[in-house]
């Protein structure tokens, strides 16, 4: 029987709970099933570790802001890509499962995503890349105290990089700007103006 754990009254906070790293897979799929009913609760497994996390509104507004310029962003630049969303990604013998914010593929699918996006509004986190690192997705962006930090698999590790690798013509700061402008019109228009305008201008 599965068990519903009413865990986000307050639709402003994101909360976290750690587990000690002393649980095997088959003890994490048992507790994942019986918080398959749990709506607004997030569930990341590494090494025996046990994260469970609420997603507020900030954290979610975040992320479908990030989603929306970048997906954007592929159709303004013709770019083929294919949306996955918080698809899982999981792997006993990699010993994780963890949901992105948002992945996509880029062209054709893959794998893995080539691009993923998580969303970090409160601090106690599992290691943040390593459980990307395990299924070698070529490029992490966290955003975390309102920036957005671009990390690109290279020699076996992420390394922090200014620019995306994947897309180099898109300018990250346009993006962290839109996000935070109050009026989602406003901020749409803002960075399409901003897109068509360096098209133009070839840059």
């Amino acid at each position: 029987m599965a068990i519903t754990l009413s865990v986000q009254s307050d639709t402003d906070q994101e909360q976290r709970l750690m587990m000690p790293g002393t649980y095997d897979w088959q003890q994490f799929k048992a507790l994942e099933s019986l918080l398959a009913e749990s709506s607004g609760l997030r569930i990341t497994y590494l090494d025996g570790w046990i994260e469970l996390m609420t997603l507020g509104e900030p954290h979610e507004l975040i992320k479908s802001l990030l989603g929306m310029f970048l997906e954007t962003y592929f159709i303004e630049m013709g770019i083929e890509f294919i949306p996955v969303g918080s698809a899982t990604r999981r792997g006993e013998e990699k010993k994780t499962s963890f949901e992105p914010d948002e992945s996509y593929y880029l062209g054709e699918k893959k794998d893995n995503p080539d691009l993923a996006i998580e969303v970090i509004l409160s601090s106690g986190s599992l290691h943040k890349l390593e459980k990307y690192r395990r299924f070698q997705i070529p490029e992490v962006w966290l955003w975390e105290d309102n920036q957005l930090r671009i990390y690109f698999f290279q020699n076996g590790d992420y390394q922090e990089v200014k620019q995306s690798q994947l897309l180099p013509d898109l300018k990250i700061d346009l993006i962290v700007r839109c996000v935070q402008i109050s009026s989602r019109l406003e901020a749409m228009r803002v960075f399409k103006d901003e897109l068509r305008h360096n098209e133009r201008l070839g840059k």
